[in-house]
């Protein structure tokens, strides 16, 4: 196995990060990417110094890669994305803040509503059929709901 690894050069580096590279652009999750880079520079440290004996080489390339991907979660945790829609992923979310009418009495703190074309449970204190209500949070998949003060 030494033998195979002993013919390794810095192009084979650079290869191996042009490779994954490519299947991070097949399958983005930005793994990939920072594991290209950890190739990209190892096969730079190989052309400054050729005589690395692989054992390095793979311990600089598996550092690196660690290092990457801990710096880029770091950073995201610091720095997280801007959105112009932060509840795109949380229907229930989305509905904080509405008035509807309960065509539905809330019996037992439980009942349910018509959302626009779905129907959602809701929780909240008992109210009689054609109460206005307003959405005031989520729990999971059910809608917290108070009555509207006239």
């Amino acid at each position: 196995m030494g033998a195979f690894f002993a013919n390794i050069d810095y192009w084979h580096w650079w290869i191996l990060a042009g490779i994954l590279l490519i299947i991070e652009v097949a399958a983005p999750s930005f793994f990939f990417l920072w594991l290209s880079i950890a190739a990209g520079i190892t096969g730079l440290i190989l052309l400054a110094a050729p005589e690395l004996g692989w054992q390095y080489q793979i311990l600089f390339f598996s550092g690196l890669s660690v290092i990457s991907l801990t710096a880029f979660k770091r950073y995201q945790r610091a720095n997280p994305a801007t959105t112009d829609q932060p509840t795109l992923n949380r229907r229930g979310a989305q509905y904080i803040g509405r008035i509807f009418t309960l065509t539905e009495p809330i019996i037992n703190n439980s009942g349910v509503i018509h959302v626009d074309d779905s129907t959602w449970r809701i929780k909240g204190n008992d109210l009689p059929a054609g109460t206005t209500v307003k959405v005031v949070g989520t729990d999971s998949v059910i809608l917290k709901v108070e009555p509207v003060q006239d």
